[in-house]
């Protein structure tokens, strides 16, 4: 199965996180970093999030295809799917918008002030 961490990190936590899995020679898997818990929640809306998991291990697809599998108006899609690109999480392939993975996973710590 093809995870993908979603996860909430500063820029140099990630910069740190990649040179020591380059120094380990180990590979870290794929992950998308968000600087904020509010930042994820902002890109990733309810909707979006119905999207994501209704892309999830399915091959690139047409926009009108993607809003017809989450039953949405094709332009609301686009908005959606152009934010999730802009975000690093979609990607748009020749054949159309594709998720890349079988499963997502959240990660990220909330601590007392």
């Amino acid at each position: 199965m093809k995870t993908v961490t979603l996860d909430v990190r500063s820029f140099e936590d990630v910069i740190e996180d990649s040179k020591a899995a380059l120094r380990a020679r180990k590979p870290q898997g794929a992950r998308i970093s968000f600087a904020t818990p509010e930042l994820l929640w902002k890109i990733l809306t309810v909707k979006r999030w119905e999207l994501l998991r209704a892309l999830c291990g399915k091959e690139p697809m047409t926009l009108r295809e993607a809003a017809k599998l989450v039953d949405r108006d094709v332009k609301v899609v686009h908005g959606d799917v152009t934010a999730l690109i802009k975000a690093g999480v979609l990607r748009r392939e020749e054949a159309g918008v594709v998720f890349p993975y079988d499963a997502i996973k959240v990660e990220f710590l909330v601590r007392a002030a």
